[in-house]
């Protein structure tokens, strides 16, 4: 059986909560999906956010930033569950680079049950799409796609199929780790290629953090430019 399969399994496969212990402070006590209660309450809320891009907004701000509004991006719609903080940061750290697929699976479970509510308001989403990694970068680098494990739970939770390869990396860009928006934004071009299955679909692109948008952006417009209808972002976290 492939690996990434053992591992979307793996990640898939539901928590023991009578077992399970808490991933941040041990205790065994109301455990959901491997954070207790208590826990869950200290995660950082992303709280009032741009609807275009879900750069965090003060209350005051409209549902808008300025960048959205001079340009806005082509998806239609970003929402993440967190703001990119502790220690949502560490455990997304700790699953991207280090393996622990325990911390994915719980931040994508309990992702997927703070966002059902928006899923069930906002238009009908008809795929998820992972934001896809490089096949060199994948097969040679990290092992596995992140994204594409969120992808899978979220879909589980919302009853969405998932289609992760409707969009490929076809081009292996330089780190995104130390470079601005514009830089960004300039690594990725022409990054992505979609397939025709997505034509005239609502496609809901999935992603672990939202950084400066740059990636989702990318993706979103090689989407639409292959047909879809609509495009909306749903990650775990975005960064301030």
């Amino acid at each position: 059986m492939p690996l990434l399969r053992l591992l979307g399994q793996a990640l898939t496969r539901p928590l023991d909560k009578h077992f399970a212990r808490c991933l941040l402070c041990g205790t065994a006590d109301e455990v959901q999906a491997g954070i207790c209660a208590p826990c869950q309450c200290d995660l950082p809320s992303l709280g009032h956010a741009c609807v275009r891009c879900a750069l965090p907004l003060a209350e005051t701000q409209d549902r808008h930033c300025a960048a959205c509004i001079q340009r806005p991006p082509p998806q239609a719609s970003s929402v993440a569950c967190w703001s990119y903080a502790y220690p949502v940061a560490q455990l997304v750290q700790r699953f991207k680079y280090q393996r622990d697929f325990a911390a994915g699976r719980t931040l994508a479970e309990l992702a997927a049950q703070e966002l059902r509510p928006h899923i069930q308001r906002a238009p009908r989403i008809d795929i998820l799409v992972p934001i896809p990694m490089h096949w060199r970068k994948q097969l040679f680098g990290r092992g596995y796609n992140q994204a594409q494990l969120i992808a899978d739970i979220f879909g589980s939770y919302w009853r969405i199929p998932v289609a992760p390869g409707a969009l490929r990396k076809v081009a292996a860009s330089d780190s995104q780790q130390t470079l601005s928006r514009a830089q960004r934004r300039k690594n990725l071009i022409h990054s992505f290629a979609a397939g025709r299955q997505i034509q005239d679909l609502h496609v809901g692109l999935v992603d672990d953090v939202i950084t400066t948008g740059a990636t989702q952006e990318a993706a979103a417009q090689s989407l639409l430019a292959a047909g879809a209808s609509r495009v909306s972002v749903y990650a775990l976290a975005r960064t301030p």
